[in-house]
């Protein structure tokens, strides 16, 4: 093919997409810019168990620019930062609107929404935010629900009302730059690959530089480094500061819609207050060696959908928290009134997870019809002492799994390395001396059902660890079938468990339950008043 040939195709292409474009912008003009559909049934509401209003989607103006007419250059190579932002800026001021991003590669630095803007995204629009940390600032923020400072967000919105971000197209955030690799989770082809990019190899352990080892030295709570006062330091550690992908904090009225993020630097999507908030034929993909990539974190949000959404991630995929331990508790918003609907996770550690950072407690969650294949764990509830809070009033049905290599449902309320302490009991099942006490550090998980649940292959097929001195109680299964499980089901330090229609087949033959430090549980008919050293029991 001759040069023209090339030149003629390029310029035939660039006219499709600008009638493309033109097309578009016309049918969003019919619309009013408002969406015509809901994402759920809402008969949902009708069937709802507990009390829950409408989610509001946000609506906007007829106005709407393209990136372009504020100077922005798709070709993979221009800075688009200021453009972008200018383009959002100006539709906000002028009461609100659509800001349409293009076909094309866009390469910026942190994207700030604004009220009343729908950030709209062409078939073929492709976000790639900047691999030059030095334009994200270090902002006072939290991180894995305590208080601290990272990198500001790719993309980021605070106090904002009626804002959406839709359409087709991809926002890369670009994480390979500043995720640490285990090499436990590469090939060596994979690894060798790594390490010729340059960084800085400790241990078994990639860095992208000596700044993000420092930062690590300095966390004795996961993630947040602690010692470090001035700018100065805060600066040498930059690089271990990795921002979630997307963060919305205290905004009202938002749509997430049809749009594709992918390669995070941390988690990816975390709504943390936000109030009216709608998650809608989303694709998330990370990595799955991506430390803390989790696809969604949705923290201490009320009245909130997520629905038609798939997501790949390299650590939990959906994920309800708020915040942790004393930051949480003094915050004190829980993650409430929530439906989770007619969703699809590959690769995850869970693929619905509640925790662990839930200490300002986590309820009325409504979970229907979702597949998980091959995630860590399927059903995961965790958190441990210290943190508090109080999860309850959940409710999960129709769920099918496959390829499980954990649990398929489990509660561990010794999560983070926590070990269990040995529990002595008497003769009748009691437990012999002392209990811890119960504090405002407890954590409580009660009033939890689950309905209709199949996974073929899983590793323990079901495992309550609950607390001594505050069991897991009312916990209701019904019509729960797991085949292919390595091994059966374990309950221990729980109470009031009804379980009804369970079916649990192992690989070996081994015991399909074993039961420990359990009051009144009821399985398929059968009751156990108290048990207190772990015995098993037939189905």
């Amino acid at each position: 093919m001759t040069n023209n040939h090339i030149n003629n195709t390029i310029m035939n292409k660039r006219h499709f997409y600008t009638l493309l474009a033109a097309a578009t912008m016309v049918l969003l003009a019919a619309c009013g810019g408002k969406k015509e559909s809901y994402p759920i049934d809402k008969a949902v509401y009708d069937r709802l168990p507990f009390e829950m209003e409408e989610v509001q989607l946000p609506t906007f103006p007829d106005y709407k620019v393209s990136i372009e007419e504020f100077g922005a250059i798709g070709d993979g190579i221009a800075l688009n930062t200021k453009a972008i932002n200018d383009a959002i800026t100006h539709v906000s001021e002028k009461g609100g609107g659509t800001v349409v991003i293009p076909e094309g590669l866009w390469i910026t630095g942190p994207i700030e929404m604004k009220s009343n803007v729908n950030l709209y995204t062409e078939y073929n629009a492709l976000v790639y935010f900047s691999g030059d940390h030095s334009l994200y600032p270090i902002i006072e923020t939290s991180f894995e629900g305590l208080d601290t400072r990272r990198c500001q967000s790719p993309i980021s919105a605070w106090n904002c009302e009626n804002i959406a971000i839709t359409g087709h197209g991809t926002f890369d955030g670009n994480g390979d730059t500043w995720r640490a690799v285990k090499k436990s989770k590469m090939t060596e082809s994979q690894w060798n690959k790594l390490i010729r990019k340059g960084g800085v190899v400790e241990g078994t352990t990639w860095y992208p530089s000596e700044g993000s080892i420092k930062g690590m030295k300095a966390c004795i709570n996961f993630n947040n480094p602690v010692g470090i006062e001035t700018e100065e330091e805060w600066n040498s550690i930059r690089d271990w500061l990795r921002p979630v992908l997307l963060n919305f904090v205290k905004c009202k009225r938002v749509l997430i819609e049809g749009c594709t993020f992918k390669n995070s630097p941390a988690w990816c999507l975390h709504p943390r207050s936000c109030d009216h908030i709608t998650l809608n034929k989303v694709t998330v993909v990370n990595p799955w060696y991506s430390q803390n990539g989790d696809a969604l974190d949705l923290e201490s949000c009320t009245n909130a959908i997520i629905a038609n959404c798939h997501f790949d991630a390299g650590d939990d995929a959906i994920c309800l928290k708020s915040g942790k331990d004393e930051d949480g508790r003094r915050r004190g918003e829980p993650c409430k009134n929530v439906i989770i609907q007619n969703n699809v996770v590959l690769h995850g550690h869970g693929g619905f997870v509640v925790g662990s950072e839930m200490s300002g407690g986590v309820q009325n969650i409504f979970v229907d019809n979702c597949t998980f294949m091959g995630t860590d764990v399927g059903l995961r509830f965790k958190s441990c002492r210290g943190r508090g809070g109080l999860v309850e009033n959940i409710y999960i049905s129709n769920i099918n799994m496959i390829n499980i290599p954990a649990e398929a449902l489990i509660f561990n309320l010794f999560y983070s390395g926590k070990s269990r302490e040995e529990v002595n009991y008497d003769e009748e099942g009691n437990m012999a001396g002392n209990l811890l006490p119960v504090t405002e550090e407890t954590p409580i998980f009660r009033n939890i059902y689950i309905d209709n649940v199949t996974c073929k292959g899983s590793g323990r097929a079901i495992f309550f660890n609950g607390l001594p001195e505050m069991r897991i109680a009312n916990i209701n299964l019904n019509n729960v079938i797991i085949t292919d499980a390595k091994e059966g089901a374990v309950f221990q330090e729980a109470k009031d468990i009804t379980i009804n229609n369970l079916k649990i087949e192992t690989e070996d033959g081994s015991p399909a339950i074993r039961l420990g430090g359990v009051q009144n549980v009821t399985i398929n008919g059968d009751n156990y008043a108290q048990i207190g050293k772990q015995q098993a029991v037939d189905l």
